[in-house]
């Protein structure tokens, strides 16, 4: 497997926040977190990208033991709900730092951050800074730029929670084309049942910092604490 997560535990005090979590992620594959406010779903991900360490359990990415290594050594991205974008830096130089930053030539960096400009659909607006970019310009450069550097991983906060509804509606969009595109591995964390369903090729719900993975979409929907059992009886009602 691509990534395994074993017996991961995390307590503040006496209080847990995540218990025994365990799971699996095939390679090219992206993985819905459902679950609400305060459940545990980004102390997950913040463990794995290694902002915190857990107090139990292992993570093995690509092989490798990554549990107690520092952040900068497990070159994971770590996407926000806010895009986080260097303000004194236009578009092609946002997208571009991390070439920069790995000293690569200059006609690579030219040749792969043009070529990323195009599948975001950014190339009208390559020389604006962030202040002049809407909510989702912002979101589509912040992928641009960790798409650009290959990450093996990418772990995705509730990134468009922040848009309105036909921009978060594009950007789901713009993810599953990308996705595709460059074969993204990641988890997606939402607190959006529609989303859990749309952006995930995997799904899994976590409450009280427990994590289920479901072995099919029917099988998720047919749980009666992921919630469509009760979307689907509101929207039968309105008939």
């Amino acid at each position: 497997m691509f990534l395994e997560v074993n017996n991961i535990s995390k307590r503040y005090g006496s209080k847990s926040i995540l218990n025994d979590v365990s799971f699996v992620l095939p390679a090219h594959r992206t993985l819905s977190i459902l679950g609400k406010s305060g459940c545990g779903k980004s102390t997950l991900l913040k463990i794995i990208s290694g902002i915190e360490l857990q107090d139990e359990g292992l993570i093995i990415l690509q092989g490798k033991n990554i549990s107690l290594l520092n952040p900068n050594k497990r070159n994971i991205v770590y996407l926000f709900q806010e895009a986080l974008l260097f303000p004194h830096l236009n578009v092609y130089e946002n997208i571009a730092f991390g070439l920069r930053i790995r000293k690569e030539k200059p006609a690579q960096i030219a040749s792969k951050v043009d070529a990323m400009l195009q599948s975001l659909e950014l190339t009208e607006h390559v020389l604006k800074m962030p202040h002049q970019l809407s909510g989702g310009q912002k979101q589509r450069v912040a992928f641009g730029r960790a798409l650009i550097i290959n990450p093996p991983l990418i772990l995705l906060d509730e990134p468009f929670s922040s848009l309105d509804v036909e921009i978060r509606s594009s950007m789901q969009q713009l993810y599953k084309t990308i996705a595709k595109q460059f074969e993204i591995n990641a988890l997606f964390v939402t607190h959006d049942l529609k989303e859990a369903l749309l952006m995930g090729d995997l799904i899994s719900y976590m409450e009280g910092g427990k994590l289920e993975i479901y072995e099919s979409k029917q099988q998720f929907i047919n749980d009666s604490r992921t919630g469509v059992l009760n979307e689907i009886t509101f929207w039968n009602e309105l008939r």
